[in-house]
């Protein structure tokens, strides 16, 4: 991530989506302390896929984004109001977001709404010292 934090990785990438591809993004949180490389990692790379799938598939106006950190651990949601999909099914994007959530311990879920839109959700639990 070249030196930025994962809250400016994340700004930076949204703004540049936004305005590539037309799609309003919604920023509720993003993290106010420091994430560890190799989860912060994860994290760039399962919100890429995600908005790469909203990209190609969702037909959306609109996506909304939080990451938020606390003694739990991390929370990852992304959510769109495009066309959703009724019959859920694991394409190879779900499975690429569901392995790099695993790879730090963590877990992803999808859930979708025909004609409502998606959400993608993850969270990576904390791990004791």
């Amino acid at each position: 991530m070249g030196g930025q934090s994962l809250a400016e990785a994340l700004d930076s990438h949204l703004a540049e989506w936004s305005q590539r591809t037309g799609i309003a993004v919604e920023v509720w949180a993003l993290p106010r302390s420091d994430v560890p490389p190799t989860i912060a990692s994860s994290v760039m790379a399962v919100v890429e896929e995600a908005l790469l799938n909203v990209e190609r598939h969702s037909r959306a106006g609109t996506v909304s984004i939080a990451v938020t950190v606390g003694a739990s651990g991390l929370r990852l949601t992304v959510s769109d109001d495009g066309g959703g999909f009724g019959v859920p099914h694991e394409r190879r994007g779900i499975a690429r977001m569901r392995a790099r959530m695993a790879e730090v311990g963590g877990t992803l879920s999808v859930n979708s709404v025909q004609g409502e839109g998606t959400t993608v959700s993850a969270a990576v639990p904390r791990r004791p010292r």
